[in-house]
């Protein structure tokens, strides 16, 4: 067979130097931090715990490639930045990605990769979510008295004709709904939805599974539900005043609300008027919409400022100041959209393509578990470092997106990094704090 070689490339002169450039580098990654992602991974055991989880419905003695290893190639090829399968057809031949997924020959092609996905169905959404719950509960060394979930829905663009596809009009376009559940920032659910149903849909059932299992482990601990005004349905709060659940969720304006903070809004008005300064007033009312069975603490904030007024409604069942509520807790839900962000755009949870709906979901999934072990870095890893609140962009930047030289033989696997390499120490101590005793 004829071996194709690639023409050189020269370039203009430097300091009086040639400068030719060749495809004949032999063996060099540009992801030499893929070890520390495999570290990660050891120490939570994610991608061995999936895949021990899901339904492989192959037949064992038929296939090149096993779950885990399938798992751990998309996992770890998400967190490097590789968000779709073709992708996999030149980089399942990189020496130090076979390494991290333990294996010593070429990874699966990306029709493997599609074929695997398409295979997954409603109980690997399930069993996956589950996982994330119970990697939640294991990351806790002490039992904790409080846990704030955090509840957010986001639009997830359609890339054609596929299952469950319908037009939203609050985004004006054709989307998916997934919700997301996160607890500070470590995500306990990403859970796919069509988007043709109310914004808050199933997110009581969620909130019900999860009280209940968080429950039997901590008998003991606080649980607020925090959410914006999406998710203000008057089931939900009955359902958390019986099962003694805290919520502080955002309450939609209307015309009654106005009324009631008619006064405080115009002493705010009045105060700008005079200082032309933004004002802030929190008062305390209560409240009862037509169903609702009983009146309700709401937290009204009047602001006045050079855009004119801003008025905010927070339902609650909370005890303390209003405004201590709503600086120090409720708004403290907005770094949820961060970590949001950071499944959608870092670790690619839009690349939802599949034709049919579970396949969607897994992909989802996947993108979840990548969230997992760059969190868990940054918080086993990074604490007390520059990165400790670092994006996942970021830290796949400084730390896995690295040229190393590979050199593999029966005995050794040696990655020669860059000797001018910026994060040289940062590299170290986190490949020291994630090596496992």
């Amino acid at each position: 067979m004829t071996k194709c070689t690639l023409p050189g490339i020269d370039f203009p002169i430097v300091c009086g130097r040639r400068v030719e450039a060749r495809f004949d580098g032999g063996h060099v990654t540009s992801d030499g931090g893929a070890m520390l992602i495999r570290q990660m991974d050891r120490r939570l055991g994610v991608t061995r715990r999936a895949a021990k989880v899901l339904n492989d419905p192959r037949q064992p003695g038929k296939i090149d490639h096993s779950a885990l290893s399938i798992i751990r190639q998309r996992v770890y090829g998400l967190a490097l930045g590789y968000d779709d399968l073709n992708d996999h057809d030149l980089v399942r031949h990189d020496l130090c990605l076979q390494s991290a997924v333990e294996r010593d020959r070429a990874l699966a092609s990306s029709s493997t990769l599609c074929r695997f996905e398409n295979s997954m169905d409603r109980s690997a959404a399930v069993a996956l979510n589950a996982l994330m719950v119970e990697l939640f509960i294991e990351s806790f060394r002490s039992v904790p008295r409080e846990l704030v979930l955090d509840f957010d829905a986001t639009d997830v663009l359609v890339h054609g004709n596929q299952v469950g596809r319908f037009f939203h009009g609050f985004y004006g376009n054709y989307c998916f709904l997934p919700l997301y559940v996160t607890c500070g920032n470590q995500l306990l659910v990403s859970y796919l939805r069509p988007s043709k149903i109310d914004g808050a849909r199933h997110a009581w059932a969620v909130l019900a599974l999860l009280v209940r299992r968080l429950r039997q482990v901590w008998p003991q601990v606080r649980i607020i539900f925090r959410a914006d005004g999406g998710f203000c349905r008057h089931r939900m709060l009955d359902w958390c005043d019986r099962m003694n659940v805290g919520y502080i969720v955002g309450l939609p304006r209307n015309q009654r609300l106005e009324r009631m903070c008619s006064r405080t809004r115009e002493k705010a008005r009045r105060s700008f008027e005079r200082n032309h300064r933004k004002v802030r007033r929190f008062i305390d009312i209560g409240y009862a919409a037509s169903t609702w069975r009983h009146r309700r603490r709401v937290i009204v904030k009047a602001e006045y400022n050079s855009l004119g007024q801003n008025t905010r409604f927070v339902v609650t069942n909370l005890p303390g100041k209003a405004q201590q509520l709503y600086d120090e807790l409720y708004c403290g839900r907005g770094d949820m959209e961060n970590r949001i962000k950071e499944q959608q755009l870092d670790l690619f949870a839009a690349r939802t393509s599949c034709h049919d709906w579970w396949p969607n979901q897994f992909r989802i999934l996947l993108s979840s578990l990548a969230y997992v072990l760059l969190e868990g870095m940054r918080r086993l890893a990074l604490m007390g470092t520059e990165l400790v609140r670092a994006q996942c962009s970021t830290i796949r930047l400084k730390l896995l997106k690295i040229g190393a030289v590979v050199t593999r033989n029966t005995r050794r696997l040696r990655l020669m990094f860059n000797s001018a390499y910026p994060w040289q120490n940062l590299f170290i101590l986190v490949a020291r704090r994630l090596a496992i005793e």
